[in-house]
């Protein structure tokens, strides 16, 4: 049995040591909500699938604490929005300062948001909402502040044309909603807090669409760029959706900076690429993820050198 004994030990010693020489690479994230859930959900699949590395959340305020760390390279990964890693890339709207370090590693999912309003208030379009209560501020949810002005630019209103009322964040505003003290909000096609409006708010509530026309999403863009227009139909689960309903939506985006080993970034990519299976069941959230020329997806930024080599020796780059 000694032999037994000492091939466990063997064993054992050389996944210690495995484990010991690993890389360790981190994640920024938040302590809660959908870049927390999404940035879990890669750390679990990296950690287990990309030999030698660990990946680790690090949690932050926001998404817009962690840009320039990343930028500055003390830290390895982040993921935002396209809006955002817009803004991050130009130094406009939420970031003052141009991050010229930042590269794409993969394009994940799409979020789908339009605004809600109860079903009785008759309002189907959002140039009804003129004049009426909107929410304003989001100190704790920034980019919300031009999802709202950018709606309201898409029928040429400014903030001026509405009644503001001041809050802090998402959820906060939700509520607001839900007990009457808003018109209107923000929400995202077939999420729970939609439900809870639904049952909360007598007779229910709709989402309304954005006009769609070329027009409309320049106003759009000019608080929420890169954004785009995509039709929801109605379907189990997808409470409000009454009708072919227009939604903007925005790619989530996996990023890096430019100075990371090139061999940490490929088995990153590869990892976005062959565990589709596990990342989709990191949540609903990632519905709409798929392991295809999608993750090459071309938003005039330009991605880092090892994910661009891993799409070429697959096929997947170019993508459009």
């Amino acid at each position: 049995m000694r032999w037994i004994h000492t091939t466990l030990g063997a064993i054992a010693a050389a996944a210690l040591a495995s484990a010991a020489s690993a890389q360790t690479v981190g994640i920024g994230a938040t302590k809660a909500g959908a870049v927390s859930q999404i940035t879990a959900t890669i750390s679990k699949a990296v950690s287990e699938h990309a030999p030698g590395v660990q990946m680790r959340k690090q949690t932050m305020g926001g998404t817009q604490q962690y840009i320039p760390v990343v930028n500055a390279g003390e830290l390895e990964f982040g993921i935002s929005n396209i809006p955002q890693y817009t803004m991050a890339k130009e130094g406009w709207g939420l970031s003052k300062d141009k991050h010229d370090n930042l590269r794409l590693v993969s394009t994940i999912m799409k979020f789908r948001v339009s605004a809600v309003v109860p079903k009785k208030s008759g309002i189907t379009s959002i140039a009804q909402l003129k004049g009426l209560r909107m929410p304003v501020g989001f100190k704790g949810a920034p980019l919300f502040v031009h999802i709202f002005n950018g709606s309201l630019a898409t029928v040429g209103l400014t903030p001026d044309d509405i009644k503001p009322v001041p809050q802090v964040g998402l959820v906060q505003h939700w509520r607001a909603f839900m007990a009457g003290k808003l018109d209107w909000a923000i929400a995202a096609v077939g999420s729970g807090f939609v439900k809870q409006m639904d049952a909360k708010i007598d007779g229910g509530v709709r989402h309304i669409s954005y006009p769609n026309t070329p027009e409309a999403l320049k106003g759009m863009h000019k608080w929420f760029p890169k954004s785009e227009w995509t039709v929801v139909q109605p379907a189990k689960g997808l409470t409000g959706v009454l009708e072919p309903t227009v939604f903007v939506g925005y790619d989530f985006l996996l990023w890096t900076h430019k100075g990371v080993s090139d061999d940490i970034v490929y088995k990153v990519t590869k990892v976005m690429h062959t565990q589709e299976k596990q990342l989709k069941e990191g949540g609903p959230l990632w519905r709409t993820f798929s392991a295809d020329k999608r993750l090459a997806k071309q938003h005039g930024y330009p991605y880092h050198p090892a994910a661009v080599k891993y799409y070429k020796e697959v096929g997947l780059w170019p993508a459009g």
